[in-house]
């Protein structure tokens, strides 16, 4: 039986800041190691569309921080993190206005073929829209940021309160994603059958 506080927990369509994230974005340009990242990264003034077909997440949490831009701006997002997911059907695209040129669009696309989705662990992403069908297994909402069970926790430099609203689930299950994002940090990132181009023009994943 299905439960709000306890079990699995089943959201439709739900289109909100405070949601579990989906898709492993990857943030391209920026070098990814083993384990977490050590601190959180000047974000730039363009977020990005990601898409995915399924995210399978293991060990979710989610909280609110605030991401300083390059220049200092600072934008409220909901960091949603994983220990551990598997993507399906993954699409990333970001359009940058380039003086005297125009719009030019970078849009990268992995994990589209059967038996081999995109991996990833110890997984942030940073985002302030979401749109998805979603399934929570174990889900507790309403718990403080820093005394979660599941998850990876806090990343260490992100601006949250250890105090603030949280909230987290043994397992997070995500189908037809589409959101928007700021940064995307991961421990490891296996992006199979990455295929990624560059077009003049708008050219999203939608």
């Amino acid at each position: 039986m299905e439960s709000l506080a306890r079990g699995g927990t089943r959201w439709k369509r739900f289109a909100v800041v405070m949601v579990p994230s989906v898709a492993a974005t990857a943030a391209i340009g920026v070098a990814l190691s083993q384990g977490a990242l050590a601190a959180s990264f000047s974000v730039s003034g363009q977020q990005f569309k990601v898409t995915a077909g399924e995210l399978d997440g293991k060990g979710f949490v989610q909280y609110g921080a605030i991401d300083a831009q390059h220049g200092g701006k600072k934008v409220p997002v909901a960091v949603s993190a994983f220990d551990s997911a598997t993507i399906k059907n993954l699409c990333q695209s970001v359009v940058v206005p380039v003086p005297l040129f125009g719009d030019v669009s970078l849009k990268l696309s992995a994990g589209t073929k059967a038996g081999k989705p995109v991996e990833a662990k110890n997984l942030y992403i940073d985002l302030d829209q979401l749109n998805a069908d979603a399934t929570f297994t174990d889900i507790n909402i309403g718990v403080a940021a820093g005394d979660t069970k599941y998850g990876p926790g806090i990343k260490k430099g992100d601006q949250a309160d250890p105090g603030s609203f949280a909230q987290e689930a043994d397992r997070a299950q995500l189908k037809d994603v589409k959101q928007t994002a700021w940064a995307t940090s991961a421990g490891t990132f296996k992006l199979s059958g990455l295929s990624m181009n560059v077009k003049k023009g708008k050219h999203e994943c939608y």
